[in-house]
């Protein structure tokens, strides 16, 4: 035990070969996990106790092209942004831990658009609901009322996750073009590969929201 609390007041590192930055990640990631794990089982419980009618998520997701009603073609566009993110975000941790700073710079910046574009369709989203379907989180005029707030709170707060995503991809994008990353030793924070780990930890939030999203997707828009 005496060891163990050496260990953790000194200013040494409590896992050997893992820098603190990704350790506390990791650690803000479980708890976000915690997070999400809640809101969805509570849309569970409450689609399940409700005593009115739930909306059907495929009628009322619909988007009318061309003269006909595609049930959830909005939000499978929505999928396919944010997942294909996932493919640029990995690429970028590659050329990142390769030094090659334009790849990197590049691929960041798709990233954050994929995220951006993302972000722009649930609001679009969003606002059909709102001024056309008439939803609101304390009501809604197409059956159980608990449905506005579920969708609002969930949704939101993933959208939240993905903007603050946004935000950091870009700072992390303009790092690795100014260079920043290249003249910085390996710190407290990164490790022993130097300051390109950032692009990597910075990767690990990116995963996360896309694998929440996917249950998301799911739970609510396909139950």
């Amino acid at each position: 035990m005496q060891g163990i609390v050496a260990d953790w007041s000194s200013d040494q590192r409590a896992f050997k070969n893992v820098p603190w930055g990704k350790a506390m990640m990791w650690i803000f990631l479980l708890s976000d996990t915690f997070i999400f794990s809640s809101f969805l089982i509570s849309y569970m419980t409450v689609r399940m106790s409700a005593t009115e009618p739930w909306p059907n998520p495929s009628e009322v997701f619909a988007l009318t092209l061309f003269g006909e009603k595609i049930p959830l073609i909005l939000i499978a566009i929505m999928t396919f942004i944010l997942i294909s993110s996932s493919g640029t975000m990995a690429m970028a941790v590659k050329f990142g831990y390769e030094k090659n700073r334009k790849m990197t710079f590049i691929l960041l910046l798709i990233t954050a658009a994929f995220g951006a574009t993302f972000v722009g369709m649930q609001a679009f989203e969003w606002t059909k609901l709102i001024v056309e379907e008439g939803v609101r989180p304390w009501g809604n005029p197409m059956g159980a009322a608990q449905f506005g707030s579920s969708f609002f709170m969930i949704t939101g707060f993933h959208g939240t996750h993905v903007s603050i995503g946004v935000i950091f991809l870009i700072i992390v994008a303009i790092k690795v073009l100014r260079g920043d990353l290249d003249h910085e030793r390996p710190g407290f924070l990164t490790g022993r590969k130097g300051k390109y780990e950032i692009v990597e930890i910075m990767g690990l939030y990116w995963h996360f929201v896309d694998l929440v999203w996917v249950f998301i997707f799911a739970v609510f828009y396909l139950w």
